[in-house]
């Protein structure tokens, strides 16, 4: 198959980030077109990690100019893909993504130490490498990426949803306490999300949700980081118990534009589901939105996951846009978990 190649794949660790540059300001105009995200955020981060050359990868050079790259982080036994992207100018685009794919999964399968391999393509289309990935031994998930108009006329009745910053209703007749999230809420948190994805689906594709300590490092990287966004503490908001103030429910919310939210955690632990709680958080937090003038809010799901997406589509959501989920686990496969309960 080299031999047929219009384009030369090169390590990416032999680039500086100056030539990746027009790439990815490209790719941030496809983010911003198809899914509302400004990516400039997360493209200067990768920039950065380019600059120190220690980037796991690959990049496409197709007439002495770089039309496409590939790059992955180690996470112990573990590797995630980050992102593909190549230039549709280039004539052989979706062959770029393809190979450089290949490329990737080849030399990461055989590496030693690397027990399982994880990837969420969220910009690509459902199905767009699925032969890829298949090809190579994975599983391949699809997942929905989800809008809901907020605004005027848009965003329906709260019942009573809390709103603690204007003193409203705490969500009493629903027998919780409403709140914003709180950095003293790490370790509960972290506790919460290990017992509400405990033998779900998305624990499959995500394996940092089945611990604590792994979803405490999800939730490091969500609060701390601007890789999903930048984390946004005024519609994020946690759930308490009366008395105990036991954690019962959880949504963080980023924003990735400067009028636009997304949800990167929404769960509620098994004691408590059925009562109407990730009703009353997703309300509260659109209603903070919509009172500092954001237009969009916007979330991804498991599509097998048909309670949530449900619950989704009844509060206004739509689904815009389908992309896959890849996961490699030689020691799992075929274990997909059960699609429902996380929230």
């Amino acid at each position: 198959m080299g031999s047929a190649l219009q384009f030369e794949v090169l390590d990416l660790r032999h680039f500086p980030a100056g030539s990746l540059r027009p790439l990815l300001e490209a790719e941030s105009r496809v983010w911003s077109e198809r899914l509302h995200w400004d990516y400039r955020g997360s493209a200067d981060l990768l920039l950065q990690y380019l600059d120190s050359r220690v980037l796991p990868g690959y990049v496409a050079v197709e007439n002495g100019r770089v039309v496409g790259y590939v790059f992955c982080v180690y996470e112990g036994h573990k590797a995630v893909i980050g992102d593909v992207f190549a230039l549709d100018a280039a004539e052989t685009a979706d062959s770029v993504r393809d190979e450089l794919l290949r490329r990737l999964l080849e030399m990461l399968q055989n590496s030693p130490g690397i027990t399982r391999i994880e990837s969420q393509l969220l910009l690509h289309p459902h199905g767009s490498h699925r032969q890829v990935f298949e090809e190579a031994g994975f599983e391949v998930h699809e997942r929905i990426f989800m809008e809901w108009p907020l605004g005027a006329g848009q965003t329906p009745p709260l019942a009573g949803a809390a709103d603690p910053d204007h003193g409203e209703r705490d969500g009493a007749p629903r027998g919780a306490e409403l709140r914003r999230w709180s950095e003293s809420d790490f370790g509960a948190a972290a506790r919460l999300i290990a017992a509400a994805y405990e033998g779900h689906q998305d624990s499959h594709i995500n394996e940092q949700y089945r611990t604590a300590q792994g979803s405490h490092r999800f939730l490091h990287n969500i609060v701390r980081f601007p890789g999903c966004g930048y984390f946004d503490n005024e519609s994020s908001r946690s759930l308490t118990m009366p008395g105990t103030h036991e954690l019962a429910g959880l949504l963080l919310c980023s924003r990735v534009r400067e009028d636009v939210g997304h949800v990167t955690q929404i769960c509620v632990a098994p004691a408590y589901r059925g009562r109407g709680y990730a009703t009353l958080l997703m309300e509260a937090c659109a209603a903070n939105l919509t009172r500092r003038r954001f237009s969009l809010l916007t979330l991804t799901v498991t599509a097998s996951n048909r309670g949530a997406v449900s619950l989704y589509e009844h509060l206004g959501f739509r689904g815009t846009h389908r992309f896959d989920a890849m996961v490699w686990d030689p020691a799992e496969q075929g274990q997909a978990g059960n699609p429902q309960g996380a929230v």
